[in-house]
């Protein structure tokens, strides 16, 4: 044993490992949505990180709710033994929207919070009965908080039933110190985290520029921020979803500032798992669009069609080369 191996011993911490002993092989959850598994992290076999916090960032009805539970339903599908912890500021979440979703009901807790210091405490005291359980005893978990925006303060809430018109001060140092507390142990503990939450317009800014509110605290916590902005999707005159613009605004796992984007229906389909698929190949060279029509199989396909039979189209085979490509574009340690 060597001095080094001695040391971390003799700090008696779980936190304290050697380097070369530690297991940094990361682990994904689906989003439902390859592209967005893309540009998470790096491949469409990715997705969002299974120890990591995991920001939703954007404007009112971007979607961010629906993409959270899409990465609900994919978690809890993988892990048949899995829950879910779902920390609800909006009242949002219902029995019957999860049910729409396919989510399993009896593997979710919805717990509805009003102030950061119950989303604290909550959480805290969970992660804690986890950490006190032997790791080969877990059953795999996530968090969600939808989200971070709607919080209060304790403060806050004092200040208004006292009638005080006065600005809370403590909010973003509250939520400062609650990422602070949680994020080791979310990773210790193998837990992945999904915090949706507001952005607004910075005054002033040269370029128009959009940032997360709740101060600080979130965006340094967090492993990967996306932002969202939206239109609409129309079939004929009818809307039926959003067409949703997904940017990386932060990312550990993959490339920052890359934008991809993805379709949301309004109905129980949810994310298009296909849609982006085809730009991501013409980014690669494995096809071009001539007047709206790929060439695949030696045959000029319109887009409409293959997205309405995906499986027809995007073999294994194929699946295989976007991969490559998908890595080559939003992977660190590329050169494109």
């Amino acid at each position: 044993m060597n001095f080094i191996t001695e040391l971390a011993k003799e700090i008696k911490s779980e936190y304290a490992q050697v380097a070369s002993e530690i297991d940094d092989r990361e682990e994904y959850t689906d989003s439902g949505c390859y592209i967005l598994n893309a540009v998470l992290s790096g491949s469409i076999r990715g997705g969002v990180s299974s120890n990591k916090i995991t920001a939703i960032a954007g404007e009112s009805s971007t979607g961010k709710t629906f993409f959270s539970l899409a990465v609900v339903q994919n978690f809890l599908n993988d892990n048949p033994e899995g829950g879910v912890i779902y920390f609800d500021t909006e009242s949002a979440i219902t029995k019957k929207l999860l049910e729409e979703r396919s989510i399993d009901t009896k593997r979710c807790i919805v717990s509805k919070v009003l102030t950061i210091e119950q989303f604290r405490t909550q959480a805290l005291k969970i992660v804690d009965k986890c950490l006190q359980t032997p790791a080969e005893d877990r059953k795999p978990l996530m968090f969600v908080l939808d989200s971070l925006g709607m919080l209060s303060t304790e403060k806050e809430i004092t200040d208004a039933l006292n009638d005080k018109q006065v600005r809370d001060m403590t909010k973003s140092q509250l939520v400062k110190g609650a990422f602070r507390m949680l994020t080791l142990k979310l990773g210790q503990a193998n837990i992945p985290m999904l915090v949706t939450n507001h952005t607004y317009d910075v005054i002033g800014a040269y370029v128009p520029t959009k940032e997360m509110g709740g101060g600080s605290g979130l965006k340094y916590a967090a492993s990967t921020i996306i932002y969202l902005s939206k239109k609409k999707e129309k079939d004929g005159t009818e809307v039926v979803g959003n067409l949703i613009k997904v940017k990386t605004a932060k990312s550990r796992l993959s490339k920052e500032n890359k934008e991809v984007t993805v379709r949301l229906y309004y109905d129980e389909r949810g994310l298009d798992r296909y849609y982006g698929l085809l730009e991501l190949g013409e980014l690669g060279g494995l096809w071009k669009n001539v007047a709206g029509r790929y060439e695949m199989d030696g045959k000029k396909v319109y887009a409409k069609a293959i997205l309405a039979d995906p499986e027809k189209y995007f073999t294994d085979d194929i699946m295989e080369q976007l991969d490559e490509i998908a890595k080559q574009q939003y992977s660190y340690g590329s050169s494109t």
